[in-house]
């Protein structure tokens, strides 16, 4: 199940990163209170994966919340909204098939 919440994790943080140049050009938000939102949801996101093996009912929650705050992102980028579900969806689904892969064990 750590395998997969990270890869979740990992690949969202790339999202992260393409959503913070188009939150500055496109929506036109203020650089200085974007990119510290973006770069603070992608380092939380690198820091959950990474902590994945170790205590992953922490990783579990945090990611969690992490969801919902990438989900919340669409109140700046709108196409965050859609993304942020995308996301949400694939963190559920991959601790719903984690747990069953470890119980089946």
């Amino acid at each position: 199940m750590s395998r997969l919440c990270a890869s979740v994790l990992i690949m969202e943080v790339v999202v992260i990163w393409l959503a913070i140049p188009v939150a500055v050009t496109v929506e036109h938000t203020q650089a200085g209170r974007a990119i510290p939102a973006g770069v603070a949801l992608a380092v939380a996101a690198v820091v959950l994966a990474a902590l994945a093996r170790r205590w992953l009912r922490l990783t579990v929650a945090g990611g969690s919340v992490l969801q919902a705050l990438v989900i919340a992102s669409g109140a700046i980028v709108p196409v965050m909204y859609f993304l942020g579900a995308i996301f949400a969806a694939l963190w559920v689904i991959g601790i719903w098939l984690g747990h069953r892969v470890d119980t089946a064990s």
